[in-house]
């Protein structure tokens, strides 16, 4: 079962992390909105555990956040930590 996000919700997500509404290519909006969708997939999956599509999209995202963790850490470390601090990732 896909997760669906609300155009509004979205719109609050790239506006807290990515700076606006309209900024949908920023990284920390985008690991926001995954970080969004893999606990949603989560929660979906402890209920349904035999959902082996959600399973194999929940893993492919996993894979996505953690490429574009990697790019911003190497990019611009205090914005990574201060993300990872604020999705509460990474413990």
């Amino acid at each position: 079962m896909p997760v669906y996000i609300t155009k509004e919700k979205k719109q609050e997500l790239f506006k807290e992390f990515g700076g606006s509404e309209n900024n949908t290519g920023s990284t920390q909006g985008q690991i926001a909105l995954f970080t969004f969708r893999i606990q949603s997939l989560s929660e979906h999956l402890k209920n349904n555990h035999k959902d082996q599509s959600s399973r194999k999209a929940l893993l492919s995202l996993v894979g996505k956040r953690k490429r574009l963790l990697t790019y911003l850490a190497n990019n611009d470390i205090g914005a990574y930590r201060s993300l990872i601090e604020k999705l509460g990732i990474r413990k």
